[in-house]
């Protein structure tokens, strides 16, 4: 049976439904919120040097920020113009002079810039390099660059090689041309921003339902009976999303959040281009359950606890029957599973009530459509891939999966990186699958050249190996990143300074400067100018969270002299590295890439048609797994047993999580919080929880643990008890180096930590104090 077809943007409601208002003080007036009007404003008067090529920006190409998928102004959801603030803030990269060529001269100056005064520089106008002991940078041709960098990857193994992206506007060609020119080039270390945030969505996806990417669309959510956000605060992250959530409620849908922080955002929100939600703003969220921080499998299994026990007194009335029956595999695994959980230990690890189970359990047993969304909330743990499953059971259970409203989504955050696996710029994938053998030879066929098997690195691993003994084949000794920070990104900030200044030769293929491109090499550093997505010749393409595959073209304006489109850089590299098969590498303008990827990834035929400004499909189909079937061995979707993980702590111990503030992944725009007023080194507590260790708001507190310590001001928020959030990446000092997810290899971003008063802290004169409670951090979490 063939795939239904998205039908095109739906028409919104203009009809006002005070019942959804979030009160009547006009604009939210008095209220901590955000100024979208101000904000929107200073964008303005940001890119006043280069006003008529923002707009076309904005107006002609497919946004840079976040997956929702706005090309020009409009989507595929609704009808009507969308542009948000976080696409507004992205603007200046795109629109920046360049920097001024007399601020290379002292690197020590740049330092003492953090990575917001950096952005506002301006563009890298032409290649740089910096020597060991150089105190500047030193201008260079594209030639010497090059030059260096193929000389350097000749001379070393592939293995010591490794190659990164970010998601910083990339396009598919992009990552296409990446994956490709690192195994031309021997290696298998390439990964992505997208695998870092949500390698276990596929992984978890993979193994329930066969698939990889978000079932259903945008529009499934207007209409669906419930929308349930978890571990996600899309209407900070994907502010257009509140658009569509405004949509669902007056379509009657019930929004839910599960959440440890009740998030603001999700509350309530005024969204700018509704005339009635912008004066009065929206109640979004109909309830919220705050888990613990690493609560959410226990408070999966009590809510399917709930149901199977609900069936035995009423079969039918909670799952559905015939869906299992004929499509899934596992239940009676399941249910066994479940009889043998203890509701003390699910409300423990969960930290919510056997009743307020029973209350979900009850919400979602009723309707007869839904959706699951997820964000990193789920996905950043050592447990994350069976977090994933977990949503999938549910989905599953009820038979929310391959029809009209119904579905999962893990949400993305970022424009490009849905496209980034499926292009396959990642150690597990290659393009159209996994890195099988069965894919790898049909590759092989494609590329006309071997592809090495060994299984290469995730980045995290990759800098690891930077500081491994001189002769281990894996040592790290040419790191070349396309964007990224890893000193603001990664855990741990002081270990991976260590880890990149011990790399040989370092490249950093970027439109601005970071703090990470100022710090040392052993040998050089090597900095390349890219242009944007938007300068690319010949546009480029981005794949949204919902598979809508989009084309953007090139935009005429101003051009930094010397960037290069970066999928060309990868090719004149590759060329140099093996001159004798650069016709194997070698793609004329970006319509070829896309005429090779529709080969490659058998999905994506259809990608070679696109070439002008709103040219847009969509692979899958509406709904993936429609009518049930999924595309796993037997056509079957499975049901699995999921054990809660340990999450024990004591008097004056906390799990920690971070989140975000105004920003957008590691670019900070504001240091103040529009949502509840925080300041990026406020420390989020139970107010309650504070009381007992006699901490008052405002009071400085120091965290600490194993990894580092964190000092900062105590915030009383509404978050579930025993759990504390910090924004990201000033917290990072806290989150664990080296410990990783053991199916797909994601970082811990989660943690336990002692929280104490600052005073009290520093004024123990015995360093074996802190040394004493860290081991019983340490006894308890193990």
């Amino acid at each position: 049976m063939g795939k239904t077809k998205h039908t095109g943007p739906m028409k919104l409601s203009k009809k006002p439904t005070p019942k959804l208002w979030a009160g009547l003080s006009p604009m939210g007036l008095g209220k901590v919120k955000p100024h979208h009007i101000r904000d929107t404003m200073k964008v303005a008067w940001d890119n006043r040097d280069n006003l008529p090529y923002a707009y076309r920006i904005l107006t002609q190409g497919v946004c840079d920020g976040c997956a929702l998928g706005v090309s020009g102004l409009y989507d595929q959801t609704l009808t009507g113009p969308h542009l948000c603030t976080t696409r507004l803030n992205v603007l200046r990269l795109n629109t920046a002079p360049a920097i001024n060529p007399t601020l290379f001269e002292n690197i020590e100056e740049l330092r003492k810039l953090d990575s917001t005064e950096l952005r506002k520089l301006g563009r890298i106008p032409y290649p740089l390099s910096r020597k060991k002991g150089e105190t500047k940078f030193t201008r260079i041709s594209w030639d010497e660059a090059l030059g260096r960098i193929a000389d350097k990857i000749k001379v070393i193994d592939p293995k010591q090689l490794a190659f990164y992206l970010t998601a910083r506007g990339i396009t598919n060609e992009v990552y296409y041309t990446a994956a490709k020119m690192a195994r031309f080039l021997g290696t298998n270390n390439i990964d992505n921003a997208s695998r870092i945030c949500h390698s276990p969505s596929k992984t978890a996806l993979k193994r329930s339902l066969g698939i990889g990417a978000s079932s259903c669309n945008y529009k499934d959510w207007i209409g669906t009976d419930v929308l349930v956000f978890w571990g996600s605060v899309a209407a900070n992250n994907q502010p257009i999303s509140t658009k569509y959530m405004y949509a669902a409620k007056k379509a009657g849908t019930k929004i839910i959040m599960i959440n440890p922080y009740r998030e603001p955002a999700m509350e309530k929100y005024w969204i700018p281009s509704i005339p009635e939600s912008a004066l009065f703003g929206t109640k979004i969220v109909d309830d919220v359950y705050q888990v613990n921080i690493g609560g959410d499998i226990a408070f999966m299994n009590g809510v399917m606890k709930h149901w199977f026990e609900m069936e035995e007194r009423n079969p039918g009335s909670a799952i559905d029957h015939t869906f299992i029956n004929e499509h899934t595999n596992g239940i009676e695994q399941l249910k066994a599973h479940l009889k043998t959980q203890d509701w003390d230990q699910l409300e423990k690890s969960s930290g919510l009530s056997k009743d307020r189970m029973l209350e979900f359990a009850h919400l979602l047993a009723k309707a007869k459509s839904g959706i699951f969304i997820w964000s990193m909330g789920l996905t950043q743990h050592r447990f994350a891939t069976d977090n994933i499953s977990q949503v999938a059971n549910l989905a599953i259970l009820k038979g929310f999966i391959g029809r009209e409203h119904c579905g999962v989504m893990p949400i993305r955050g970022h424009s490009g990186v849905q496209g980034s696996g499926e292009m396959g710029a990642d150690p597990f994938v290659l393009p159209g699958g996994d890195f099988d053998e069965e894919n790898a030879k049909r590759i092989e066929q494609i590329w006309g050249f071997d592809i090495p098997r060994w299984q290469g690195d995730t980045v995290g691993q990759t800098i690891e190996n930077a500081l491994l003994p001189d002769t281990h084949e894996r040592k790290l000794k040419l790191f070349y990143t396309s964007g990224g920070n890893f000193l603001e990104t990664m855990p741990n900030p002081e270990y991976m300074k260590q880890a990149l200044e011990n790399v040989e030769l370092r490249v950093h293929q970027d439109i601005i400067l970071n703090t990470s491109t100022l710090l040392d090499a052993k040998e050089e550093v090597i900095i390349l100018p890219a242009m944007t997505r938007y300068e690319q010749p010949g546009g480029g393409t981005s794949t949204s969270t919902e598979r809508m595959v989009y084309f953007s073209p090139e935009i005429e304006g101003p051009r930094i002299e010397e960037a290069r489109s970066e999928w060309e850089i990868y090719v004149d590299l590759a060329s140099r590295v093996a001159p004798d098969r650069k016709q194997l590498i070698s793609f004329k303008n970006a319509a070829e890439i896309r005429e090779e990827i529709a080969v490659a990834n058998r999905n994506y035929d259809g990608i070679q048609h696109l070439k002008e400004k709103g040219d847009v499909f969509q692979w899958g189909g509406a709904w993936l797994c429609e009518n049930g079937i999924c595309p796993t061995p037997d056509g079957k979707g499975n049901l699995l047993a999921i054990d809660i993980p340990e999450n024990r702590r004591t008097e004056g111990q906390f799990y920690v999580t971070s989140r975000r503030g105004k920003q957008f992944n590691s670019m900070i725009y504001s240091e103040k919080d529009p949502f509840n007023g925080g300041h990026r080194y406020d420390i989020f507590m139970n107010a309650n929880d504070a009381a007992k260790l006699d901490i008052k708001e405002g009071d400085l507190i120091v965290t600490y643990n194993q990894f580092g310590t964190y000092q900062g001001n105590a915030k009383f928020e509404d978050i579930s008890s025993g759990n504390v959030a910090v924004y990201w990446p000033e917290g990072n000092v806290l989150l664990p180096k080296g410990v990783y997810e053991k199916y797909s290899q994601i970082p811990e971003y989660n943690t336990a930590i002692i929280v104490e008063k600052a005073e009290l802290f520093h004024a123990q004169k015995d360093q074996r104090y802190v040394e004493k409670r860290i081991e019983e951090l340490e006894m308890t979490i193990e």
